[in-house]
């Protein structure tokens, strides 16, 4: 029996030897990774869009970021990866997607004076576990040469004058559901849901393709109006690789709808400190960086959006594109109502079009 268990005993010391000798380079690694100065960032925004500002980032406070970029899934990566996520930061789209990530319960609230003195309360949640950084319009882009009137509201979108005259991506997408979404805060879910039918039947073909291909549509003289978003005029303004889109833009003119009542729809794109942030004082200080008045401007010279932070200059393009009133209404008050503005998308069915 000694000897049985003191061979046991040697054998055991070895594998103990072994196995520490194998993990203690993957303890070193992670405890290395810990210590480094970086953020780790899953971005559904373009890294062109961001690198510029994370460059600046890194310039000034000598952290570095590395970026995962996807166009889906990164919510439910997160979310999978749980207390082993790497990810510190997710930036996107849109104010379903932000509360997406809440819902999700892969987000943490962050306690930052810079936050919340730099990003207005409508642009923020008040649990401050997601904020917006930047702010675009749903706007209405209109035939230069069809259309002579300067003003217009959401209302309007379904007057029977503009009978097979409009046309919008799914009414389904994100940008689509907050809209609507918005109507249903501002007039209930009954009367929004006659708009919406009153909309569907003023449509000049089935909802498809994405913004700037609504605003091909009023170029090529399919329809008469287009909805989509304002950051779209200087993508296509500026689209030196594909100048046909230069025609589209020329072709329209912005109309920012109710702007002379309540004010025009907005939504964000912003940002989560994810719950497992394993760099959390470094990913805060690159949020507040995000929302000072240096990043705030080089978001609007480079993604054609409106800063978040009240006091900093538009960039000269978005100027051109004239002044607007945003609808002050909270976006956590939007976000609410997701469910159903999805829902009568689906009960009208919208996406069917307009001889359905």
């Amino acid at each position: 029996m000694y000897f049985s268990r003191l061979a046991l005993f040697k054998r055991g010391s070895v594998c103990a030897l072994l196995a520490s000798s194998f993990l203690a380079p993957l303890i070193l690694g992670s405890v290395t990774a810990r210590a480094e100065q970086v953020v780790n960032i899953y971005s559904y925004r373009q890294p062109f869009l961001i690198n510029p500002l994370l460059e600046a980032f890194t310039k000034k406070t000598g952290i570095k970021t590395k970026v995962i970029f996807a166009k889906k899934g990164l919510i439910e990566r997160i979310a999978a990866e749980g207390k082993l996520s790497p990810a510190d930061i997710l930036l996107t789209v849109d104010i379903g997607r932000l509360t997406g990530a809440v819902e999700k319960g892969i987000v943490q609230s962050v306690s930052s004076s810079a936050l919340t003195d730099n990003i207005p309360a409508q642009y923020r949640s008040e649990k401050n576990d997601w904020f917006g950084l930047t702010v675009r319009s749903r706007v209405i882009y209109a035939s230069k040469a069809r259309v002579s009137q300067d003003k217009i509201t959401y209302e309007e979108l379904a007057d029977p004058k503009w009978r097979g005259k409009i046309c919008v991506r799914s009414g389904q997408h994100v940008y689509n559901v907050a809209m609507i979404a918005a109507m249903i805060k501002h007039h209930g879910k009954d009367w929004t849901k006659n708009w919406l039918e009153g909309v569907k039947a003023n449509l000049a073909r089935k909802p498809s393709g994405n913004d700037r291909a609504q605003v091909k549509a009023v170029f090529a003289g399919q329809c008469d109006l287009a909805i989509g978003n304002t950051y779209y005029m200087g993508k296509m303004q500026l689209n030196d690789k594909k100048p046909e889109q230069k025609k589209w833009a020329e072709a329209v003119k912005i109309l920012f709808p109710n702007s002379h009542t309540r004010g025009a729809h907005v939504n964000v794109s912003g940002m989560i400190l994810a719950k497992y942030a394993p760099n959390k004082e470094h990913a805060i200080k690159l949020m507040e960086f995000l929302a000072s008045d240096e990043a705030q401007k080089i978001y609007a010279e480079v993604n054609h959006e409106y800063p978040v932070k009240p006091g900093v200059d538009w960039s000269a393009l978005v100027k051109s594109w004239g002044t607007f009133k945003a609808d002050p209404v909270s976006l956590d008050e939007i976000a609410k109502l997701r469910k159903e503005a999805s829902l009568l998308v689906d009960e009208t069915d919208f996406n069917a079009g307009p001889s359905s």
